[in-house]
């Protein structure tokens, strides 16, 4: 199994960037690729006034594309994350895409990253998105995986409960995390943070 992270400078607009990321998905398939994983809002900038300008529902036509790649280039898809309108609330959710194009998980981040440093950076997720509440896992032709998304990695019970699977024939292979960290936190705890979940496993 070939797995193709794709890292991208997010454009302005959902349309800007479905276009770019339709280029790498196919670069992704011409190099082997099995499955290819978006970053964390991978559709527009990472500022909550963006997230309500572009907040899109599942079936939106941003989502659909990629879906429609999927089927078109026979490859996994873990769409990073888009800001997803439910009702009244707005998530922070990845969806994944099989090789047929079906979406087989979404996952809603439960764990929203507010920061507010004296002095320095500020920044609260939770003054848009909504929480999600639930464990995410799906089933490809290489095994289990399950999804979490960017400050979930910070605490061991969501990795642990991801992870978890009492059927020992049906395993979790691996848990596949969408991300932006920031350049304030990041350089100190994103490598830090995943050696401490593998070994939490």
């Amino acid at each position: 199994m070939k797995v193709s992270l794709l890292q991208m400078k997010t454009l302005e607009t959902p349309e800007e960037n479905i276009l770019k990321i339709k280029k790498m998905l196919k670069e992704a398939k011409a190099a082997g690729a099995d499955m290819a994983v978006l970053p964390e809002m991978c559709c527009c900038p990472y500022e909550n006034s963006a997230f309500v300008k572009y907040a899109m529902p599942y079936n939106s036509p941003f989502l659909t594309e990629i879906a429609e790649q999927a089927k078109e280039l026979g490859l996994y898809i873990v769409a990073g994350s888009v800001p997803e309108t439910d009702g009244k609330n707005i998530y922070n959710t990845s969806f994944v895409y099989n090789a047929n194009g079906d979406c087989v998980a979404r996952h809603r981040k439960v764990h929203l990253f507010d920061i507010n440093v004296p002095g320095g950076q500020y920044f609260m997720e939770s003054d848009t998105f909504t929480p999600g509440k639930d464990v995410t896992t799906f089933d490809t032709p290489w095994g289990k995986f399950g999804v979490i998304i960017c400050y979930d990695i910070r605490f061991p019970e969501m990795s642990r409960l991801t992870a978890y699977n009492p059927d020992p024939y049906n395993k979790t292979r691996g848990i596949i995390v969408p991300a932006a960290f920031n350049m304030t936190t990041g350089p100190a705890h994103w490598e830090l943070s995943f050696r401490m979940r593998a070994l939490d496993q």
